[in-house]
């Protein structure tokens, strides 16, 4: 043997005994090393999931589902503790054999290569310490092991360690890679799928199987060899393992961008209403219970990605819009999307606020009005342009009819009834309605029962207050998340259905009947949906451009579902405007509901609740303008026969009127289109006039032609 030789081996046996006494007494001195428990907690996925249990989405910092010790199989942690530390079970935390190899290489090769490091020594250097390379870090590293293995079992070790490493792809932890390389929970894992996970920690990016399948098989094969090795296989299993493919069954997170508008309301409803931040939720590994549908949540997405849904734009600009859908049933958001090119923590327009034109009229002015008990659908109000100190309401049309029921100024969408009816009932009977449906005005104005309010009204808002129709007059304050559970299944959080009654159910009957009117007759008559709904076009004008608009509208709801559509340009400009009326939202509106809702489970009608008087269908005056009037002679005297073209429904009246020199008087008033007067002087005979009779209003029509009695000397009548 040399003599540099032995000089060396002097120097490395000193250098060994040094540090081992110096480990020891720092070990004694410093054995209760401050470990803060805190710093065990480990972030762990958050999952959202619909009401059905299935996952929406992942919510992470770090993908990580945590599993205890307990549902780990034994194969798994054995090949863990073969190839990372096959002393685990009889070491207290330091391996002075493997520490020894360890000095003995950096003295070798002259650098800070480390390793050698125990299980609970990684475990401690994971939670405690920097990866920076020094003696004070190790001589850290030593004393935290130590002081773990003082105070923990060796499973519970175990378990921090394989709940806490990285496998690459973003998957922490054990459960998370087993689910990730295999798609299936480590309960589950066999002896070589456990053996490929325990090969990927010391490099992860290099032996993963996704990024290269043979050199992953090869560090999975050294891994059954070390299991071989101690004791853990025979040799005749390592061999036939070792001979197998790796099964990699991979599961990509899904990112699906259709649920991007509803994930991030709900980590927003998850830190206004509940108090928990994005980052308790990022790393809190709650399990959050969602209201959507996720058929109905794709179906809004997919549509919302056709530009043909949407009016051309003017400008460099899109058309923008956004879409709410809540359940009647629970008052829980079914979909929403914040745009048509919504990004993650993007400008969701769907708590945007905008003016709402005419989807307000129901909300402001005509359910308060049935309310009060004074007004009824068919109740007369004027139409005309009247002044009301300097503001003059129009009608789109500038058309009047002088008088309007109620009933048709909604289904017409008339302006200046909607106004007049305001003016009658007072802005403050409008506000504390739309208070109590969480729409609170600082507006006082009579341009609130057009829309013309200064801040606006988001579509959630709407879609709430439509909704109230749907359930008998009652509010539900609309919500994302129906419950949050901890990592441990304990309820933290759960919505507890809020609900006001703001509307009588007689109120909001006659409502659904008159907006049912709108979708059928008036405004809203646009697209097609085979089904039950109700509900009210709105729309803006932009006032620098002639005949331009700013924002067009759709609010409605079936017997399932109540919502809101809203369309226009983030900022309306001189380039950017609407020429689109709000029949495009309409068209949209029911395109969402046939593509949704399968029409086997639709309702074929909209239910009137028990003990409401139902609304009949409006009647309809007609013109009369082939009145006859034929006077005979028959065996009972002189007889004059009326007859006329009527209406087809039967509840419309006529009044006849006889013209005499006397002046004009009322003789019948029948529901037939016939009529005799008998015992006629057939030598004075008089002029007729039918006219129809509405007994809804309690209005007469326009006047029938004015018949003169002709007499025929013979009547086929027989005697």
């Amino acid at each position: 043997m040399s003599k540099k030789r032995i000089i060396f081996g002097v120097a490395f046996l000193f250098t060994t005994v040094i540090t081992g006494f110096t480990l020891y007494l720092c070990i004694i001195l410093y054995g209760n090393y401050t470990i803060d428990n805190k710093q065990f907690v480990m972030n762990e996925t958050t999952t959202v999931e619909d009401f059905q249990g299935e996952v929406i989405s992942h919510l992470y910092l770090e993908n990580r589902y945590l599993v205890s010790i307990d549902e780990i199989p034994d194969h798994v942690k054995h090949a863990f503790i073969a190839v990372e530390d096959h002393r685990f079970y009889s070491h207290q935390g330091i391996d002075f054999k493997s520490i020894g190899r360890a000095l003995y290489r950096d003295i070798v090769t002259r650098s800070k290569a480390e390793g050698a490091s125990t299980i609970t020594q990684q475990l401690a250097k994971n939670v405690f310490l920097s990866s920076e390379k020094t003696v004070l870090r190790k001589t850290k590293e030593v004393l935290i092991a130590v002081n773990l293995e003082s105070r923990y079992s060796k499973d519970e070790i175990l378990e921090m360690y394989l709940n806490r490493i990285y496998f690459g792809h973003g998957a922490y932890g054990i459960q998370a890679a087993s689910q990730l390389y295999f798609n299936k929970d480590v309960s589950d894992l066999t002896v070589d799928e456990g053996a490929l996970l325990a090969a990927l920690p010391k490099a992860p990016n290099h032996f993963s199987p996704l990024k290269d399948l043979e050199r992953g098989k090869d560090r999975r094969n050294v891994v059954l060899g070390l299991m071989e090795r101690h004791g853990y296989l025979s040799a005749e299993e390592a061999v036939r393992l070792q001979g197998r493919n790796i099964p990699v069954n991979h599961v990509a997170q899904t990112n699906n961008a259709a649920y991007h508008s509803y994930i991030d309301l709900v980590l927003e409803e998850a830190e206004q209403k509940y108090h928990l931040s994005e980052e308790e939720i990022l790393r809190g590994g709650y399990r959050i219970v969602v209201e959507m549908d996720r058929n109905l949540q794709q179906t809004t997405y997919d549509l919302f990605q056709d530009p043909n849904n949407f009016p051309a734009s003017t400008g460099e600009n899109i058309v923008e819009g956004s879409i709410v859908l809540i359940s009647n049933e629970t008052g829980g958001v079914a979909a929403v999307q914040g745009g048509r090119e919504y990004v993650r923590k993007g400008f969701n327009r769907a708590h945007a606020k905008r003016q709402p034109g005419s989807i307000f009229k129901p909300l402001a002015v005509f359910a308060p009005a049935l309310e009060t008990g004074t007004f009824h659908p068919y109740s007369i109000i004027p139409d005309e342009e009247i002044d009301y100190g300097g503001y003059i309401p129009r009608n789109f049309s500038n058309t009047y009819e002088g008088e309007i029921t109620i009933y048709d100024a909604m289904k017409d969408s008339a302006n200046a009834p909607a106004v007049w009816l305001l003016n009658e009932l007072g802005t403050d009977v409008a506000k504390n309605s739309l208070e109590k449906q969480n729409i609170p005005l600082d507006d006082n104005g009579l341009a609130i029962a057009l829309g013309g309010i200064r801040d606006g009204v988001s579509p959630l808002q709407i879609a709430a207050a439509y909704s109230t129709y749907a359930n008998s007059g009652n509010y539900r304050e609309p919500f994302y998340i129906r419950a949050i559970y901890d990592r441990n299944g304990v309820l933290v959080a759960q919505n507890e259905g809020i609900e006001m009654e703001v509307l009588s159910p007689q109120t909001a009957w006659y409502m659904t009947r008159m907006l049912e009117a709108v979708v059928s007759d008036g405004t809203g008559n646009t697209g097609v949906y085979d089904g039950p709904l109700a509900g009210k076009t709105g729309t803006t004008a932009y006032e620098n451009v002639a005949g331009a608009n700013r924002d067009i509208w759709f609010a409605g709801y079936t017997p399932e579902l109540s919502g809101a559509i809203w369309m226009g340009y983030d900022r309306t400009d001189e380039n950017n405007f609407l020429t689109a009326s709000s029949s495009v939202p309409t068209t949209l509106f029911k395109n969402v509901l046939s593509q949704s809702i399968n029409e086997e489970e639709r309702e074929v009608a909209f239910h009137i609740p028990n003990g409401i008087e139902d609304l009949d269908a409006p009647i309809r005056f007609v013109g009369i303008h082939d009145l006859s009037a034929k006077a005979s002679l028959s065996w009972s005297g002189g007889k004059v026969n009326l007859s006329w073209s009527g209406s087809d429904d039967e509840r419309l009246q006529y009044i006849i009127y006889e013209k005499t020199d006397e002046g004009t008087k009322k003789i019948a008033e029948i529901t037939d289109t016939e009529y005799t007067i008998n015992r006629v002087n057939l030598f004075s005979l008089n002029s007729y006039i039918v006219v129809p009779y509405n007994p809804q209003i309690e209005r007469e029509g326009e006047p029938s032609n004015i018949a003169k009695a002709e007499f025929h000397l013979f009547s086929n009548e027989a005697s």
